[in-house]
């Protein structure tokens, strides 16, 4: 839109350029109409000579130039006598406008006239009427220029109406089928450039959807992630002012994975989350999320704690049924917290974390409702961490662990492999804990060399109970055992009291923990090859660690992570790494396994790779020590 000073300027330059315009047009017509009126006065001359005799009197001649205006006139007799002779002073406008001199020959009077008309009086009346026009069409400039203004901005304001209530349509997704609502002014530009707005917007939106979908929605499961849970939580205007948050831990997770593959692992996490929906559908406005790989959070509106009660007793009575179908040893562990304004997201989920570890300590797939606050004043959560050093403490002395075995399979009948022994750890109920939590509170609390020495102990006396020397055993050690020096003299001496079982076992360490200490790692690797055991170094490739490390220690497996093995069938980079691993390892005399193989394809595509032994899902399920 112009300004008032933009628009004068416009009009001005408008009305000057349209009195030019009519300036010109009266110029040429002015300039046909005195050609027209110097060809008639030839006519007129020479009738009047034929009435007057010119030549007999040169006076009358000479008043010639006063009865008719002449630019210029030029009048000579026979005898080349000049009679008359005038000339007005010529002007620069007079070059276009004039008709050129005529000449005219009066045969009566002997006499030659050369005349131009002369056109000061038409000149005068056409700039006074430019002159006139331009004032008028000044005058109308400055008039017209507010009334312009305003005509303009009250179209542009229906304009902007329209073109705001197109782009509301628009962005609410609504089409405009109204007859009332059609367009005041049709602007075919601006509807074309709506129309590809629309198609832009909606590509946008689909896009930010799709975005949204990865940003928010947990793909395994379909069910909102943490970053969901914590954006609706904090959003007081998204959830009601009280009621309960309960977590639920996927306690055979970690288990699954690695011994019935991820998969198996998958299936779990979604029959899981389809339990925990079922069993919230009955409460209104509740929901469930799934916050990392094995935890889930619901949040119930407008409950009392006492009453959520019911929700988790059923809750673990559905984890029960599923746990008999599949044969598993535990599902999952809930612990309850009542929430209320007043109470900030961390301390709900410290209380929610605790009251999971005393329900680990209790039945299968319990539930703990945690109502004393004031455990997070203490910041090693003391309360849930008495319930398990208890635990352990009392598994410890009561020797209270199952053995079981899972195969590795070689891939020639020349490799030498063994079988992983796994264990399963009960309270005293005989109720299975979960396997991974235990391990973990184990380390936390400090119990992680007495849980080592255990296990150890327990799988040499039953291979020497059951007489089960034609075997090999795996037994997995932690980082913190290994570089405990007590651990290493007990060891040492357990392995030689019986050293024919001795060298039936296979120590497993990871990789991370092997480099926590190079040099204890080394002394226990060492101490293990003179009593005629063997190391395995598993979850290898995480750290990389330089094979002048293995060299080193030299280890006598490594056992390829699961991040490499898993769908190498169709993974060309995973491929070329084991192909390259395997043929280092080899030529340090290191046999090499795969764990987590979870079908037919994989397992040929790792035998093609020259892996010396597979193990996983597809290969053997865990069994009992005794079945072995």
């Amino acid at each position: 839109m112009y300004t008032y000073s933009q628009l004068l300027l416009r009009n001005f330059l408008f009305a000057i350029g349209f009195s030019a315009c009519v300036a010109l047009a009266g110029a040429v017509l002015l300039a046909s109409q005195i050609s027209a009126q110097q060809s008639q006065h030839q006519q007129v001359l020479l009738t009047l000579d034929k009435q007057i005799d010119f030549g007999k009197s040169e006076s009358l001649a000479k008043q010639l130039p006063i009865f008719n205006p002449y630019h210029f006139i030029n009048i000579i007799n026979i005898e080349g006598e000049v009679i008359v002779n005038e000339q007005n002073k010529p002007t620069f406008i007079d070059e276009f406008i004039l008709s050129p001199v005529s000449q005219v020959t009066l045969p009566n009077s002997s006499l030659i006239i050369q005349f131009q008309l002369d056109a000061s009086a038409d000149l005068i009346f056409l700039r006074t009427t430019v002159l006139a026009e331009f004032i008028i069409a000044l005058l109308f400039t400055i008039f017209s220029a507010p009334l312009s203004i305003a005509r303009s901005r009250k179209f542009a304001d229906r304009i902007d109406k329209q073109v705001k209530q197109d782009l509301t349509q628009i962005i609410e997704g609504k089409e405009d089928t109204d007859d009332a609502n059609k367009h005041e002014i049709t602007l075919p530009n601006i509807e074309q450039s709506l129309i590809a707005l629309r198609a832009l917007l909606a590509s946008k939106i689909t896009a930010t959807a799709l975005l949204e979908k990865d940003a928010y929605i947990e793909p395994v499961t379909k069910l909102e992630n943490r970053n969901r849970f914590v954006q609706f939580f904090e959003n007081a205007d998204n959830r009601s002012d009280f009621g309960v948050l309960s977590i639920t831990r996927c306690s055979e997770l970690q288990t699954i994975n690695q011994i019935h593959g991820y998969h198996e692992g998958d299936n779990y996490i979604r029959k899981v989350a389809d339990i925990m929906k079922n069993a919230i559908s009955r409460y209104k406005g509740a929901q469930v999320f799934r916050l990392n790989s094995s935890d889930f959070a619901t949040l119930i509106p407008n409950i009392s704690l006492k009453s959520a009660e019911t929700f988790a007793t059923e809750l673990t009575a559905s984890f029960n049924r599923y746990q008999q179908a599949l044969d598993l040893d535990s599902v999952g562990y809930t612990g309850l917290v009542y929430f209320d304004n007043d109470k900030p997201l961390g301390e709900l989920l410290a209380l929610a974390d605790t009251g999971i570890s005393v329900a680990q300590t209790q039945s299968v797939n319990a539930w703990y409702a945690q109502t004393d606050t004031s455990i997070l004043d203490n910041s090693s959560a003391s309360y849930g961490n008495q319930n398990w050093r208890q635990e352990i403490d009392s598994v410890i002395a009561n020797q209270r662990v199952n053995l079981l075995v899972q195969p590795i399979k070689p891939s020639s009948p020349n490799n030498r492999v063994y079988g992983e022994i796994l264990t399963r750890f009960l309270n005293s109920n005989d109720d299975i804990l979960p396997t991974a939590s235990f391990f973990a509170m184990a380390e936390k609390l400090d119990k992680i060399v007495a849980v080592d020495q255990m296990i150890i102990e327990a799988a040499i006396k039953e291979i020497a109970n059951r007489n089960m020397h034609d075997n090999f055993f795996g037994i997995n050690v932690s980082a913190r055992s290994i570089n405990d020096g007590h651990f290493l003299i007990w060891l040492e001496r357990r392995l030689l009291r019986d050293n024919i079982i001795a060298s039936k076992l296979v120590f497993e360490i990871t990789e991370s923990g092997l480099q926590q200490n190079i040099k204890t790692s080394k002394n226990f690797i060492d101490m293990v090859h003179r009593v005629g055991a063997r190391i395995t170094v598993e979850r290898f490739g995480i750290g990389l660690t330089s094979f002048k490390f293995f060299r080193d220690l030299k280890p006598d497996f490594i056992k390829m992570d699961s991040t490499y093995t898993r769908d190498i069938d169709e993974d060309k980079n995973n491929q070329y790494f084991m192909r390259l691993m395997v043929d280092l390892a080899h030529r340090l005399s290191i046999s090499v396994l795969a764990e987590s193989v979870e079908s037919q394809e994989e397992k040929f595509m790792l035998e093609k790779l020259f892996v010396d032994g597979c193990q996983g899902f597809y290969i053997g399920k865990p069994r009992t020590i005794s079945s072995v």
